[in-house]
């Protein structure tokens, strides 16, 4: 048989049912905490992660723009070098593509080449191992405008009319011209030693030219 329900059962029944109803609403509050904890590490792991995205795409975008300035770059130089060695009939061919193992910055390189290119672009003088050649050079252009001269001066003795009058007179022009004459080569063994033509190597030209020419009139 059913037991009668009394004040002091139904007060235990009471009781009982106050903390069952607390350790729920316990239980759902710490579940409550719990998901907002978890949204709350969700959502800065999303932002944590197109934070990492975006810098990603930044630096992908400025790595792009430095490879487009650095191929731009080579082949400027490359042009540059190609140029400078077609003087001799030599060429570089294709500009170099980028390793796969490179490493490190391209742009302090890229600085290096051009420093060298700036230092190998200013000519120096001509050594005196050159003065030989010089003398020469102002020899060489003396006897040459001389022949020429005397060429004209004989084609000249055998023509009449204006061509009489005329080619003693170029004769005597292109002999005069002889002591420069010599600066011709010169110039040309300058240019294949990739320096500059002072006036030292100019007045060893001209001197030897002048005194060849003198001779060659005063003694022929």
């Amino acid at each position: 048989m059913n037991e009668p329900v009394t004040s002091q059962t139904y007060a235990a029944a009471l009781r009982r049912l106050a903390e069952l109803t607390a350790r729920v609403r316990e239980q759902q509050a710490e579940a409550h905490s719990w998901y907002e904890q978890q949204c709350a590490v969700a959502d800065r792991a999303v932002a944590e992660s197109a934070e990492e995205v975006n810098r990603a795409e930044r630096e992908l975008v400025a790595a792009r723009e430095t490879q487009e300035r650095v191929d731009a770059e080579v082949s400027v130089l490359w042009q540059e070098l190609n140029a400078r060695l077609g003087g001799g009939g030599r060429r570089a061919g294709a500009p170099p593509t980028p390793r796969a193992d490179a490493i490190g910055d391209p742009l302090p390189l890229l600085e290096g080449v051009r420093d060298l290119l700036r230092r190998t672009r200013q000519r120096a003088e001509l050594s005196g191992k050159v003065n030989p050649l010089m003398l020469l050079c102002g020899v060489g252009g003396a006897v040459l405008a001389y022949a020429l001269g005397v060429g004209a001066r004989a084609l000249g003795a055998r023509s009449e009319g204006e061509l009489a009058v005329g080619l003693p007179v170029l004769a005597l022009v292109i002999t005069l011209l002889g002591p420069v004459l010599g600066l011709l080569p010169a110039r040309l063994i300058a240019d294949r030693q990739h320096a500059v033509l002072t006036p030292r190597p100019v007045l060893l030209v001209v001197s030897a030219g002048l005194t060849t020419t003198l001779l060659l009139l005063t003694t022929l």
